[in-house]
């Protein structure tokens, strides 16, 4: 089992070039908790193998897009924990692209079988008979929600933080199914705020947030997800290569890239009182930058370093 009790480092993150206030910036490196499960993806699906593997089952049915972290990570899980994964990936135009794709392929190469579906039949999947029919053609599987995100997620994701972090006075993650940030709102103290920033465009976060936690320590931060999910921009790219040549640390342009670029910005506009600590949770998804620079080379676009 690969599923251990991990505490990820706290790096200091240099902010001096952007701000003259005494604020205490540092990054929690989730991302090297496993190459190629890292991040959010193995802490949520840590209990999720763990409860398929007690209720006897060795077949996983998940769901994705074409570059979805949640579809690489549990593909990789499932072949070193000798689980059969299948996975419903949205779009039925990429089956004859896995070749081109680094994540699909990657995924394949590990055991996955893909099952391509219509981007339509996709936003069904949460219908009953959408989950119905996916269980008589796979009876015997353990279904996996879309990016992972259920209470065994948010039980993982409440591992997230430990003693050390809670010296911090904000807490900051990227959001995409809101699980991370539910796992960490549930596990943080009194004096914490949460603070999340959407890679998807819309004000629907808050209210998904609430159906995972009655927790209100938060505050969602709409305005940095350059246009919703997948969206890059060449502030952006410019950005996370910055960051990495500064601090030695990569980020990715969907999740974590925008994230910091969010915090950043705040801490320019002197979002937070002097004094303030605040901590940046990299939830990993390095896997698709790949992907995500085969599609800026087509567009003649800056790639990430």
């Amino acid at each position: 089992m690969i599923w251990n009790d991990y505490k990820a480092q706290i790096q200091p993150i240099d902010i001096t070039h952007i701000t003259s206030q005494k604020i205490q910036l540092s990054i929690l490196r989730e991302d090297l908790i496993h190459p190629e499960i890292s991040g959010n993806k193995y802490r949520k699906l840590k209990y999720n193998f763990i409860e398929a593997e007690k209720l006897g089952f060795k077949k996983l049915v998940t769901f994705g897009g074409a570059f979805s972290n949640h579809i690489a990570a549990t593909a990789a899980a499932g072949k070193i924990h000798d689980f059969e994964t299948i996975g419903i990936i949205r779009g039925e135009e990429l089956i004859d692209k896995i070749d081109e794709n680094p994540t699909l392929r990657f995924a394949e190469k590990c055991g996955m079988q893909l099952h391509f579906i219509s981007r339509e039949d996709y936003r069904k999947k949460d219908e009953i008979k959408f989950l119905d029919d996916l269980n008589t053609k796979y009876p015997d599987a353990y279904v996996i929600p879309e990016g992972g995100t259920n209470e065994l997620a948010i039980k993982g994701c409440e591992e997230i933080l430990y003693a050390d972090c809670f010296d911090f006075d904000y807490i900051a993650s990227a959001i995409g199914t809101c699980g991370t940030i539910a796992g960490l709102i549930e596990s943080s103290k009194l004096h914490q705020k949460i603070i999340g920033f959407p890679s998807l465009k819309g004000n629907f976060i808050p209210k998904e947030i609430e159906k995972l936690t009655n927790k209100t320590n938060f505050t969602i931060f709409n305005e940095y997800h350059f246009g919703g999910y997948g969206k890059v921009s060449d502030d952006l790219i410019t950005f996370v290569n910055d960051f990495k040549r500064i601090n030695h640390i990569q980020l990715d342009p969907i999740y974590t890239g925008k994230m910091v670029f969010g915090i950043f910005e705040l801490i320019k506009n002197h979002y937070f009182s002097d004094n303030s600590k605040i901590l940046i949770v990299h939830t990993g998804g390095l896997q698709g930058i790949e992907g995500m620079n085969k599609l800026l080379k087509k567009k003649n676009k800056n790639i990430i370093e």
